[in-house]
Order: structure tokens, then C-alpha cells, then sequence
């Protein structure tokens, strides 16, 4: 795939990004437009037609003098003007010459409907390519092909032929959608048309020749009337562009609710270590969206209800949670649901308890806080009741379970003016109703400023997403400068004994060691390095040394380390005569500690991705780990160990002496800065375990592994 830069707008320089031009068309040119409406030829005209377009409309057709209604052309050099963007409504056979022409008369982006590509296998692939070709050398921006079009909703453009809109065109609003599947897209636009959400820009991006999701966001997170971006991808090819383009939306506060589905085949690689197990292509992908800041969905209900919560701007400044309901049973539910999703149902402060109780004696006095049926005889309790949560509180959010209540023609007006005054004062923080109402009903409640959910798990989720985007957006940007290293791994296998040297020149605390290859270099190391000590044969050519025989741990003395090797070597010479020994590697045994794998795979979109949880097959087994891609700097490797249950041993849980968390933070650092310093060599590399001692004690490398990449794309 041909790749071309796409510059965002530059401040100092007024330059226009093309999609300005692309999405705000001043005309457009329709190629191959049909008079029949249920065409697909036929509807984007229809479209535009039906929305009010507020620009010039051109039909393209050859064979006719005029397409539903309007003037038509032969072809689009024979255009008045040089249209913003064009639809090309034709077959593949055709496409080459309409984006020739296009380039002729001066367009730079089109949008290509027709499918038969790179989805269908070799032969498509290459026609793909030929495309990519033409409009690169031409300078003609494209959309597809294989997708549905673009859509602007404010002005009427409505670039596609979609039938999500054939039961309506949409509202402008703050929601824009992106999507490599039009489908998907076109879904996710009807679902929020059933859910009152507006949105102002649609726009899918099919097979991606050219123009990708990625830079799709980053244009959608610059636009002033963009509250929040839906975004569908099943794989990404320029991890560069990609993370660029979350962090600039990270950095302005524009949320990304993400569906990402499928295992792509940029993704694929042999599982050869823990590491590699642990840093496959989905796990790489969810660590990168979290990294930056982008909420991924697991459901296409999930993504509706947290674009529904973002929509409305307004972000809870903390993860406290008050909880009031009409009946007990509702406060457990909500309380469970806040558990799983990491907000507080905090006590509520005693003077607050107090006000409740003499608001309101039938009733409870902290969170959650249950009303019971008495605030039905005296509305005015609900209003002091949710006035005293906020004030004495503080609560950062509050959600009420109400049942049916807003909805009965005898309490509905008077339930809605209650909790209106109950929450006048604090509208800086999201309200939550949990209720079943007509949609009239929703819909006030809604234009009040609160959000209405039927369900209390979902509103709980909603707002855990709310306060995802806020901890993300205070997250500081690390600039981390990339290191280059004249220290080449070269082509072939390193040893542990090599691996270890050349991370600990890269800063890894190693214990003291040596390499000896007979019975005088032995007893010199034994002089140098303390008892207890650990024997390994060192060959790069034996994976698994405990497997032939090749490890001894705990031995004694120098005599016994001298049986030790001897051993050693004998075993190995059966069980892997033809290996090439380098000799037996003497370490010092480590005390007892916490043992930990740090490991870095070379993803091959998104480079170097470092991996930290318990040693062992711990972390694999219960995916207890924490990732993130490139250089990682003190910060975020503290970030990353509080991410884990190991946070807690660290920290010397039921017991547990604890661990040197400023040890672990230094070891992190130095394995990411080395993985860095060599992402165009470098394979992986292992340490497992890194054994982390008692606080103040240091942390040290007991086994380490570094691959090139050439001999592990080899394997």
C-alpha cells in the first residue's frame, strides 16, 4: 500500500487539510449518476437532493442530458467549475479512467462505491494496487474503495448510498463516526438516531487504499463541532499515523469510543516466549487504545451508551458515585455494578446523614441512599434528598433508580420539577436516571441535561467510561527522545551470557557472573563472585537448559561448582552433541524476592512493546499484566506496575515483606530504552524473572534473552 502524508492544518501557516475541502464541499460532482433513485448509482443523488444540499450538484452520465431533475455532464472536465469532491457511481473496469479524469479536472478527492478489490483475493489485490497507483502519481485523494461514502449532516452532504438512511437523514450533532466497514458504520449512525444523539459527520473508509481510519480522527478531533468520534476498525497498518492520531484527540479532549474486532494478519506472529503469548495482536491493540486515551467497547450497545454520556460535555471529576433509589433492591444492584466498574460508593459524611434523617425519617441515611415510597406523598423530599447527596457528599456523579415512577400521568410532572430543583445547583457533574418512560418522557428529561438509562449496569459502565476519559486526559504526554544504538545485534542467535551483557550496558541490574570454559577460570570466578551460586551451560543454540540438564542452582562451594560444571557439560554433550557450547555461566544466587517477566516483542505495526507482570506463567495464565508501546519513561512504569495485582505484593500484602518498586521502575525503563534504542533489529526480548528484593534492596535479572529479529522471523 502506497502511504502519503496528510499534514494537519497548521496554525501558523492557515494551510487547509483536504478533508476541509472534502467534508465542507462547496459542489460536488456525482460520476456514472443514475436517474433511478433505488440504484446505488441513483441514491447518493437522492440523498443529497432530500437533505438540502447547500452546494452545486453535478451529474455525471454520458448518456443523458439531464439525472433526476438536474443538468448532467459527460464528463467531469466538462464540469463549470472543479468540483470539492467526487462520488464515482461506476464498476471497477472503470475506475482507472475516472480518477484520471478527476486528476484532469482538478479534483483532489473521490470517493469509490465499488467493491471487487483487495476483499477478493489475489486478482483484486493487484487491481488495488494499480488503483493506489494512479491516484498517488496523480495527487487524487481516495475513499474505498469498498465503502459506503462520507456524510456532513450540517450542510446537507450526504456523499453515500447507505440505506441507514433511508428511514432518515440524520441531525447534525456532536458525534462523528468512522469506520473501515460502511455496514458497521451505517448501524452505528441509525442507532443513534433511535437514541437522539446528532451526528454531524459519518464518514467510512472500506478497504483504505489511501485514506484510513487513523486520519480520519485525527482531521474529526480538530473540528470545533465534534463532541465525541465512534470509531470501527478490524486491523491498522501505520501504527505511527495511528497513534498520532488518538494522542491528538487525547490532547484536545475528544473522546474515541472503539470497536475492535478480528485478528489481521500484521498482527500474526509464533508465540516463542511468554512475551510473545502475552503481546499478541488483539492485547497490543487494546494496550495501545488505553495508552492513549481511547475507550474501547466490547458491544455495540456499550459504544452507543458511552457516545450517549459523552455527548452531553459533561465529565465527572472523580470516580465517587452517589447512589439514591425508591427501593433497596435498586441500591444493591447499583452498588455491585459501581464495584465492577471501579467507582466509589462513598459513606456519605455524618452531617450529611443527619440532614437525611430529618428530611426524610422513613427513609436511609447514606449511600446509598433509599427514599422508599414516602417522597410520593411530598415530592420536596426527592429535591433535598439529591441537594444534600451533592452538597454534604460531593459525589463527582449520582444515579437514581426511579422504575416506571417518571412515566405515571399522577407523579410524572411533579417527579421530573423535583429532581430538576434537586440537581439546579450542580449541573457541572453528570446526573444519571435510571428509569422506563415513554420516549417524550426520555426526551424532556433529556433536554433538562440528565442522561436516562433503562438499565443500571449500563448507566454504571457509561459513567466508569466518563471518568476513563478524564484520567486520560490528565495523564501527562511523556516525550520520551528515541535512542540509537551504534551497538548492532547483529544476524544471529545470542546467548544469555551475550544477552546479559548487553543489557546490563543498557542499564539492567544483573547479579555478578562470569563466563568460564575450565576448571582455572572457574575457581578465579569463585573467588570473585559470593556462594550460594547458580551453574548454567551457555549456548545460544539451547532454548530450554533445564530441560537437558543444563542448570544447577544452590551449589555450595567452588568444589561443588567444579562438579557442578563438569556435570553439566557432560549431560549437555548427550543430550545436544552437536550445539556450540561457549562454556558454563556462574551467577550469584539471588535472595528471596518477588519475581517478575519484563519482556518487549517487536510488534510489526506499532514496534517495541514492553510487557511487565508476576514471573513465570503466572502472567500468562491470568493475564495479570500491564503493556505499552514504545520508550517508556519513570512515570508510566509506575504506571504500569499499579495496573497489576503485583502493585499490591509490592506493597507488602498479608505479610509479605514487599518489594523495591523504584528497583522495578528503574528495570522497566532500561529494558524499553534498550528494546528502542535497536526496534529496527530487535525480535524480543525475555526477562523471566526479574527477582525484585524487600524495598531498598535492588532488583536483579536472573534470566535474560535478547532475539533478533532476523533469526526470529527465521524460526
Amino acid at each position: 500500500m502506497q502511504t502519503r502524508s496528510a499534514t494537519a492544518p497548521s496554525a501558523a501557516t492557515g494551510s487547509k487539510h483536504f478533508l476541509d475541502r472534502a467534508l465542507h464541499p462547496q459542489s460536488v460532482a456525482i460520476i456514472g449518476a443514475s436517474n433511478n433513485t433505488e440504484r446505488i448509482s441513483g441514491r447518493a443523488l437522492h440523498y443529497l437532493k432530500s437533505a438540502g444540499f447547500e452546494g452545486r450538484i453535478y451529474p455525471v452520465n454520458p448518456k443523458r442530458s439531464t439525472v433526476q431533475g438536474l443538468p448532467a455532464f459527460a464528463s467531469v472536465t466538462d464540469l463549470p467549475e472543479s468540483a470539492d469532491i467526487a462520488l464515482i457511481c461506476l464498476g471497477a473496469a472503470h475506475l482507472l479512467d475516472a480518477v484520471n479524469e478527476c486528476a484532469d479536472a482538478g479534483i483532489g478527492t473521490a470517493v469509490i462505491f465499488a467493491a471487487g478489490f483487495a476483499e477478493t483475493g489475489a486478482k483484486g489485490r493487484a487491481a488495488q494496487r494499480e488503483l493506489e497507483a494512479v491516484a498517488a502519481q496523480r495527487g487524487v485523494r481516495l475513499f474505498g474503495p469498498n465503502c459506503l461514502g462520507v456524510m456532513n449532516s450540517s450542510i446537507g452532504f450526504m456523499g453515500t448510498f447507505s440505506s441507514a438512511f433511508d428511514g432518515g437523514l440524520p441531525k447534525p450533532g456532536g458525534v462523528a463516526i468512522v469506520s473501515q466497514s460502511g455496514a458497521y458504520g451505517g448501524h452505528l449512525a441509525y442507532l443513534c438516531r433511535r437514541r437522539n444523539l446528532g451526528v454531524s459527520y459519518w464518514m467510512s473508509t472500506g478497504n483504505e487504499s489511501d485514506i484510513d481510519v487513523a486520519e480520519c480522527i485525527d482531521w474529526l478531533a480538530r473540528q470545533d463541532d465534534v463532541s465525541v468520534i465512534l470509531a470501527y476498525a478490524e486491523g491498522v497498518t501505520d501504527g505511527a499515523r495511528f497513534t498520532s492520531a488518538l494522542e491528538n484527540a487525547r490532547s484536545r479532549h475528544i473522546p474515541i469510543v472503539f470497536m475492535k474486532v478480528g485478528q489481521s494478519a500484521i498482527g500474526a506472529r509464533a508465540a516463542q516466549s511468554h512475551t510473545d503469548s502475552l503481546a499478541g495482536e488483539d492485547a497490543v491493540f487494546d494496550a495501545v487504545l488505553r495508552q492513549y486515551g481511547a475507550y474501547r467497547a466490547t458491544t455495540t450497545q456499550e459504544q452507543i451508551d458511552v457516545a450517549y454520556a459523552c455527548s452531553r460535555g459533561v465529565y465527572p471529576a472523580e470516580r465517587s458515585l452517589g447512589v439514591v433509589t425508591v427501593s433497596g433492591g435498586f441500591g444493591v444492584q447499583l452498588c455491585d455494578a459501581a464495584g465492577r466498574h471501579n467507582l466509589d460508593v462513598a459513606p456519605l459524611p455524618e452531617a450529611g446523614q443527619e440532614k437525611l434523617r430529618q428530611i426524610n425519617p422513613m427513609g436511609s441515611d447514606n449511600n446509598p441512599c433509599d427514599t422508599t415510597a414516602n417522597w410520593l406523598n411530598d415530592t420536596s423530599l426527592i429535591t433535598q434528598t439529591l441537594e444534600v447527596m451533592y452538597a454534604e457528599g460531593g459525589y463527582s456523579s449520582i444515579v437514581a433508580a426511579l422504575t416506571m415512577l417518571p412515566d405515571t400521568p399522577a407523579f410524572g410532572d411533579q417527579v421530573r420539577q423535583a429532581i430538576t430543583a434537586g440537581t439546579a445547583d450542580f449541573f457541572d457533574r453528570p446526573t444519571v436516571l435510571c428509569m422506563e418512560a415513554r420516549t417524550s418522557v426520555i426526551t424532556a428529561y433529556e433536554d433538562d441535561g440528565f442522561l436516562v438509562y433503562d438499565d443500571s449496569e449500563r448507566a454504571v459502565k457509561a459513567l466508569s467510561a466518563l471518568s476513563f476519559f478524564v484520567e486520560a486526559w490528565g495523564r501527562h504526554t511523556h516525550d520520551v527522545d528515541t535512542i540509537e544504538s551504534s551497538d548492532s545485534l547483529g544476524d544471529r542467535a545470542l546467548s544469555e551470557f551475550e544477552s546479559r551483557l548487553r543489557l546490563e550496558a543498557a542499564g539492567l541490574p544483573m547479579l555478578p557472573s562470569a563466563l568460564v570454559t575450565s576448571s582455572d577460570e572457574l575457581s578465579e570466578a569463585t573467588q570473585a563472585i559470593p556462594a550460594p551460586y547458580a551453574i548454567k551451560i551457555v549456548s545460544a543454540e539451547i532454548a530450554h537448559k533445564t530441560e537437558i540438564g543444563g542448570v544447577v542452582l544452590n551449589v555450595a562451594d567452588a568444589a561443588s561448582a567444579e562438579a557442578a560444571r563438569c556435570a553439566i557439560v557432560d549431560r549437555v554433550s548427550v543430550a545436544a552433541p552437536d550445539a556450540l557450547i561457549d562454556g558454563v555461566l556462574i551467577t550469584a544466587m539471588a535472595p528471596e524476592g518477588i519475581e517478575v517477566i519484563i519482556g518487549t516483542t517487536n510488534d510489526p505495526v506499532f514496534g517495541p512493546v514492553t510487557v511487565v507482570g508476576l514471573g513465570g506463567t503466572e502472567a500468562e495464565l491470568y493475564g495479570d499484566i500491564a503493556m505499552r508501546i514504545g520508550r517508556i519513561d519513570t512515570t508510566q512504569a509506575h504506571e504500569m506496575i499499579s495496573e497489576t495485582r503485583m502493585s499490591a505484593l509490592l506493597d507488602g500484602f498479608r505479610g509479605h515483606p514487599g518489594g523495591d518498586r523504584q528497583a522495578l521502575v528503574r528495570a522497566i525503563v532500561a529494558v524499553s530504552s534498550f528494546a528502542d534504542a535497536h526496534a529496527d533489529e530487535l525480535g524480543s526480548v525475555e526477562i523471566n524473572p526479574l527477582r525484585v528484593l524487600p524495598p531498598g534492596q535492588g532488583a536483579f535479572a536472573l534470566d535474560a534473552l535478547v532475539i533478533p529479529s532476523t533469526v526470529r522471523n527465521a524460526t
